[in-house]
């Protein structure tokens, strides 16, 4: 039995510890019943892998759509094909109307414009037209209910009764068409248009994800959290004005039909130049395309094993184009990695960033991720301007606004970028643990950020990524604010927190989702070093790359490859907000030996690496391991080699998330004044 299961059963069963053992313990993480189930189904295992039984849905979308520019609604048709590769005969579907948030009567958690929501026009089955049964209020229509040939809507939730049950191995085909008002910039948060610039998100009926752990994932979308979504094939006709410019997740499949020669031409240089090209440029706006039909162009994409598709649109914007070297295939070769930057010209748009490095920065974040992590997959990685204050990402697109310098573009530009590896590839529950994309992407950003902001040139002057200044988690960490990261979205507080942010995230979900996971896996980066850390780490995006991982599968893969029980780690501050606080207590000549005594002040126990520095310049390093702490001590004493000490420091390489670093430097540093 581990040490802290033999602490705990003790405790249990009213038995005396030690004085010194007189502390909490963490709990052990203990997955639901239903991944449990997973598990001895053999979809999950115990490793973190897939299970050789793993199962997993989707869909292919075939959709035409056309935006009216003057009164700004998309009007679209399309087929859905559901596959189903479960075990399970289906007799109901799932699908997400995420804009019906913006409908009236809809619960939500922000404000949001209301401007009536998607408009479903049709929806058949097989050719027949199902019929609507949605009321006031559909009860049940999240429990699969509705009888065959009907479907209810319950907010941004349709349950589709299906005529027969759809069986293991069979797909059904859907044929949908629908209308909604795009919303505006000021009553949305990750689409919508400012008026020049419109951009095309969550705009689509989509089939819910049916896992093998949970089944069907019926939760309705309420506006502050984000998503989980399955991967499919999509192949998408955006019917936009003749002039405007649009780019989309996938391929351009016909690029000579709505493009000019001189800007593929331009494009193919951009595949093969150092430099930035400038596909298009400011005096060159509508007159990039193709003249089109009637004063229209449709522009088509492909793409395939995505998990959404946006659009992005307008006759305002240039277009910068270089290109990322990735080996793509494993070979040893590097293939070009399409870079687009689209945006309106300075003095143009609302919010002023240093755009003309755009394509510099989202290049650098194509490579360094790819190596980081493993290589990016897709054709091209599309940053696009306006619309939002923040940055959001979409397969292959990132959506950035906002007034920013420099660096806070690259940063913005890496962050929505690195989630194209977390959740983009790797599928997480957004919703239920959105920690698992904002946090890890928090880490990866981090680590862009050092790599690029490094002090070789003026324009990428030095930055310390990881000081404690720059990380939300020490603004709420201890000051009873906090709230676990392990917490579904929808279930944050609203508003409240010690930190300045937007009054309607609220503090603790940022902090919770993005800062306190990131500082938990540099500290882990920092005990188990950077080879060992990065091979659990890659591991894990590896096994679940166009899958779908819940946390266990994460922390198994971790604890397998490095070979040890981490739950010391993974509940103190992902399932709760226990803090770390180490002190060096004492530091005394004892029997020819200098002893440190060490303090763990905190209830989050993590080693404590001390290093004593002697005053001829000799460096001694020794660590109090984790179990002395999960023993129940609460003090450990070390014992160093004889000589006049200079310094004594716990976590010299700072990479623990120490609440309070003042007391872990002997002697004493001055505060600052």
């Amino acid at each position: 039995m581990p040490l802290r299961l033999t602490v705990l059963a003790a405790l249990a069963l009213g038995a005396a510890l030690p004085a010194a053992a007189q502390r909490v313990l963490p709990y052990p993480v203990t997955p639901p019943p239903q991944f449990e189930r997973a598990v001895a189904n053999g979809t999950r295992s115990p490793t973190g892998a897939p299970g050789p039984n793993y199962w997993q849905n989707g869909a292919d979308y075939d959709i035409d759509a056309r935006l009216d520019e003057a009164t700004q609604t998309l009007v679209a048709t399309g087929t859905i094909t559901y596959h189903n590769n479960s075990p399970d005969a289906l007799p109901y579907l799932v699908l997400k109307l995420r804009q019906n948030v913006h409908a009236p009567g809809v619960p939500r958690n922000r404000p949001v414009a209301v401007t009536g929501g998607l408009a479903l026009s049709r929806l058949a089955v097989g050719g027949a037209d199902l019929r609507d049964v949605t009321v006031a209020e559909t009860p049940g229509s999240y429990s699969g209910s509705v009888e065959p040939g009907t479907y209810a809507v319950n907010g941004t939730v349709l349950t589709l009764g299906l005529p027969a049950p759809l069986a293991p191995g069979d797909s059904v085909a859907l044929d949908v068409a629908w209308s909604y008002p795009v919303p505006p910039a000021t009553g949305t948060y990750r689409q919508g248009t400012d008026g020049e610039v419109t951009y095309i998100g969550y705009w689509y009926p989509q089939v819910a994800v049916y896992d093998d752990v949970m089944g069907w994932h019926t939760d309705p979308y309420l506006g502050n959290g984000e998503h989980y979504m399955d991967f499919g094939r999509y192949a998408v006709d955006f019917d936009v004005p003749a002039g405007w410019l649009a780019w989309g997740t996938g391929r351009l499949a016909n690029a000579d039909e709505v493009l000019t020669e001189q800007t593929r031409g331009r494009l193919a240089e951009a595949l093969t130049s150092d430099d930035v090209v400038h596909v298009i440029t400011e005096d060159e706006r509508g007159r990039a395309t193709q003249p089109g039909t009637d004063g229209r162009l449709v522009w088509r994409f492909e793409a395939d094993r995505v998990r959404d598709v946006a659009l992005a649109t307008s006759d305002a914007y240039v277009w910068d184009a270089t290109h990322a070297d990735v080996d793509q295939d494993g070979d040893g070769d590097d293939e070009a990695v399409l870079i687009n930057a689209l945006y309106r010209p300075a003095g143009e748009r609302p919010m002023e960033a240093p755009w003309e490095r755009s394509a510099e920065f989202s290049r650098f974040s194509i490579e360094h991720l790819s190596d980081l992590i493993f290589p990016y997959p897709w054709p091209h990685m599309t940053a696009v301007e306006g619309v939002i204050t923040g940055g959001m990402e979409y397969p292959m697109m990132t959506l950035i606004g906002g007034d920013r310098s420099a660096p806070s573009l690259f940063g913005v530009t890496y962050h929505e970028i690195g989630h194209m590896w977390f959740p983009m590839i790797v599928g997480t529950n957004e919703k239920a643990y959105t920690w698992m994309d904002e946090g890890l992407t928090s880490f990866d950003t981090n680590e862009g950020v050092a790599a690029f902001f490094d002090g070789s040139s003026e324009a990428r002057p030095a930055i310390d990524a990881w000081d404690r200044a720059r990380q939300s988690h020490y603004a709420l960490a201890g000051t009873g604010e906090a709230v676990a990261p392990m917490r579904h979205n929808d279930l944050f507080p609203i508003g409240g927190g010690t930190r300045e942010v937007d009054a309607v995230q609220g503090g603790a979900r940022v902090v919770a989702s993005y800062s306190t996971p990131a500082v938990l896996l540099h500290a882990l980066r920092g005990l188990y070093g950077e080879p060992a850390f990065y091979d659990a780490y890659r591991e894990y995006a590896r096994r679940w790359e166009y899958k779908h991982a819940y946390p266990y599968d994460f922390f198994n893969t971790v604890e397998n490859r490095l070979g040890e029980d981490l739950d010391w780690a993974w509940t103190p501050t992902l399932f709760d907000t226990w803090t770390v606080d180490q002190a060096v207590a004492s530091v005394q000549s004892e029997g020819g030996a200098v002893v440190v005594t060490v303090e763990d002040q905190g209830r989050a126990p993590m080693p404590a690496p001390v290093r004593v520095t002697y005053a001829d310049g000799r460096v001694e390093d020794q660590t109090v391991p984790v179990e002395t702490w999960l023993s129940g001590a609460t003090t450990a004493a070390l014992r160093f080699a004889p000589g006049e000490v200079a310094r004594v420091e716990i976590d010299p390489g700072q990479f623990l998330p120490d609440v309070d670093r003042t007391d872990n430097v002997y002697p004493a540093e001055p505060a600052d004044l």
